[in-house]
């Protein structure tokens, strides 16, 4: 039954749980909470590698030609420091 409690003793590696504690206290949460969202996101389903995402991105024209060849490193630092 969702949000039953059940009362589990572990037996943890003693700097896992120290950082276990301190990461949950820097996130202001209980230990029990953080180590429950720990198993959560473990239990997730892997990602997928054959997973495909298109992302279409904008094309912009610009009025001018740009000011640097995007091909020369130096000329880019530069634009990027002096602009």
């Amino acid at each position: 039954m969702p949000g039953m409690r059940m009362k589990t003793t572990l037996n943890l590696d003693d700097q896992v749980l120290k950082q276990a504690k301190a990461k949950a206290a820097q996130n202001g949460l209980t230990l029990t909470r953080f180590v429950e969202d720990a198993l959560r996101a473990r239990l997730l389903p892997a990602y997928s590698a054959r997973t495909k995402t298109r992302v279409k991105l904008p094309v912009v024209t610009g009025l001018r030609p740009p000011n640097v060849d995007i091909s020369d490193r130096d000329a880019l630092y530069h634009v990027i420091d002096h602009e």
